[in-house]
């Protein structure tokens, strides 16, 4: 064993090895020669004493352990691999508002998925990114599959490729200890825009919660809107129709009717404590 800086220590004074034994001068004193010559005569008994017992040699000073508060002389515990260090204890309320997550917001158009998810990650106390499905989507300006014309090959294969996009994107975020929230029309009732391949892309962590507002709601919102992000009555309500499929899925789901965009938020962050502590089977 051996100081953090210094030489190596000399072996412990235990009997038959204490500075008598195997140390000579010179390992002390290195800058001085041994004196050559004949060795002094050992020292003679006093008068009255008795003589020390054949082959024993002179005061077995080195025999003897030395007092326990002699300084110099610090008892060692005994070797052995350091033990893991145990995990500290998650709390028992855990605290999304600090907590790195990976949260996929799910919702009809007009459901408000985008607002919300932008004001939460606007107002959390750690990094976080947002990132929209659509918005990817629409970085193809020339050849952009539209699926408002029709969902074909083309849109499929333009909407998987966007989704891919944004998986990696969240990986390298919540690589680097950023939080996001992604937002998406996903269908309980198809695979090809179903949680399947969010799962694969993000990872198994990624807590999905739904945002289902009443159809009044919905279609006030989306007439609204305005280029290709705005759709048909129809089908608004075709789509609204098929996220209540949802409900009886064990995923969250908020109903966001009589709720605005803040209050909406609180809610979340309520929901996804629950989902923390308990995440949910999809």
């Amino acid at each position: 064993m051996q100081h953090a800086v210094g030489s190596p220590l000399p072996p412990p004074h235990q009997p038959g090895h204490g500075p008598a034994a195997g140390w000579s001068p010179a390992a002390h004193h290195p800058g001085q020669h041994q004196q050559q010559g004949p060795s002094a005569p050992p020292h003679a008994q006093p008068p009255g004493y008795p003589a020390p017992p054949p082959g024993t040699a002179g005061p077995q000073h080195a025999s003897m352990p030395p007092p326990p508060d002699s300084t110099g002389h610090v008892t060692l515990p005994p070797g052995g691999p350091v033990g893991i260090p145990s995990a500290p204890q998650a709390p028992a309320t855990p605290d999304p508002t600090v907590t790195t997550l990976a949260v996929l917001l799910i919702g009809p158009a007009g459901a408000g998925k985008t607002s919300v998810a932008k004001y939460w990650a606007d107002h959390r106390r750690v990094p976080t990114a947002h990132i929209s499905l659509d918005d990817v989507r629409e970085w193809v300006r020339s050849g952009f599959a539209d699926p408002q014309t029709g969902w074909n090959d083309n849109s499929e294969a333009q909407y998987r490729l966007a989704r891919r996009t944004c998986g990696f994107a969240a990986r390298n975020f919540l690589a680097n200890g950023i939080s996001c929230i992604l937002d998406d029309a996903v269908f309980p009732d198809r695979p090809v825009v179903g949680l399947g391949g969010w799962k694969r892309h993000v990872g198994p962590g990624l807590l999905p919660v739904v945002l289902l507002p009443g159809l009044d709601v919905v279609l006030e919102r989306n007439a609204e809107r305005s280029g290709n992000r705005r759709l048909s009555d129809e089908e608004v309500a075709r789509i609204h129709g098929r996220m209540a499929g949802w409900y009886g899925s064990g995923l969250p789901i908020i109903d966001n009717s009589q709720l605005d965009v803040p209050e909406t938020a609180r809610i979340l962050d309520d929901v996804l404590t629950r989902a923390i502590a308990s995440p949910p089977k999809w």
